[in-house]
């Protein structure tokens, strides 16, 4: 502890993020990467970039990529508001929607970043315990509260509500903000986007670092009724008015582009999806329902936190959550056929 801290600083419990391994040769299942990496028209973008252009700032509304995505998500321009990774949008949207508003609904079971977003701005929080079978029910969730978050498909189940589902609690309760963070939705899942020409209660967060692998340029959006793009707009511009570089602009510009790239890995990687789910229930593996690139795997021979360091002595790394409900299962990122062939081949020769 610092003596310079501002107070509370002390009390916070941060995010801890997958391992991203430094010097080692591991093969890497726990993050949720793209096996396949971004649009092969990305590297000729960038090469014909004028360098000396670096001195300017980024266009600060990123105007060109906004365009694109109301044009590829059929909504208007000023239901768009593109950020610096959807974590970071998130953050804006915990400030601007969230603060004062009453508990802050979200699943017990569900993405850890929330209540470190909840803890920092200071907002109360009210879980809503999923299923016996690890999914999300709406129509559980308090009628009282008026701010709802989760991830469709849900972080780390896999797991997705329908969008029938989903519009049945949006429509039933107007006066509810709900946003959908639609990280993994690609991979199968229906998003939420179609409800928006409809309802204003809902807001959709979208990332880049997934199915359209760039994790590493950080390239998340929101998509919105007007005035909510406008509240995240004005935490955005208290907070940092440039907050993507012209890199990450026009590499999630080309990417939008490059529809048949994106569309065959993501067939892809539902393909392997299937394939693992299939080598790995061949093992006596039960494996969540997944549609996502990723899958929560468990196997009563081992513990979790166990059948992760057989794995990790094995050179290969996935993800377990040492928590209430969760301390049995692993996560298990999708790769390419290859891989999960060796993560299969890995786990059967230590059951």
């Amino acid at each position: 502890m610092s003596q310079f801290w501002s107070e509370g600083v002390t009390e916070l419990h941060p995010y801890v993020p997958g391992e991203q391994p430094q010097g080692e040769r591991l093969l890497k299942l726990n993050t949720n990467e793209s096996p396949y990496g971004p649009s092969p028209a990305i590297a000729a973008a960038l090469h014909n970039v004028n360098v000396a252009d670096l001195r300017l700032y980024p266009d600060p509304a990123s105007r060109k990529l906004s365009a694109a995505l109301a044009e590829y998500h059929s909504v208007p321009v000023d239901s768009v508001f593109v950020g610096n990774g959807s974590d970071e949008v998130l953050g804006f949207v915990f400030r601007a929607f969230f603060k004062g508003k009453g508990p802050l609904c979200f699943p017990d079971i569900s993405y850890s970043f929330y209540p470190v977003w909840a803890q920092l701005f200071e907002i109360e929080t009210h879980t809503l315990p999923v299923t016996k079978d690890y999914r999300i029910e709406l129509s559980a969730i308090p009628k009282e509260l008026k701010i709802v978050i989760f991830p469709n498909p849900n972080a780390p189940t896999a797991i997705a509500l329908g969008l029938g589902e989903l519009e049945a609690f949006v429509k039933a309760r107007p006066d509810t903000l709900v946003v959908v963070d639609e990280a993994y939705v690609d991979y199968g899942a229906e998003s939420a986007v179609t409800l928006l020409g409809t309802y204003t209660n809902v807001l959709v967060v979208r990332t880049m670092s997934k199915s359209r692998g760039l994790a590493g340029l950080r390239v998340g959006y929101a998509l919105g009724a007007p005035d909510l793009i406008e509240g995240l707009v004005r935490v955005k511009d208290s907070f940092n008015s440039y907050p993507l570089d012209a890199l990450a602009q026009l590499a999630a510009l080309v990417s939008i582009e490059d529809e048949s790239y994106f569309q065959a890995t993501l067939s892809k990687v539902v393909a392997s999806r299937a394939r693992l789910t299939r080598g790995l229930e061949s093992l006596g593996f039960e494996v969540l329902p997944s549609t996502a690139n990723f899958v929560l795997a468990r196997n009563p021979a081992k513990s979790g936190g166990e059948w992760q360091a057989s794995l990790r002595s094995q050179g290969i790394i996935v993800r377990h959550f040492n928590k209430p409900r969760l301390e049995d299962w692993i996560r298990i990122t999708v790769g390419t056929d290859a891989e999960v062939d060796r993560l299969l081949d890995a786990l059967a020769s230590c059951s």
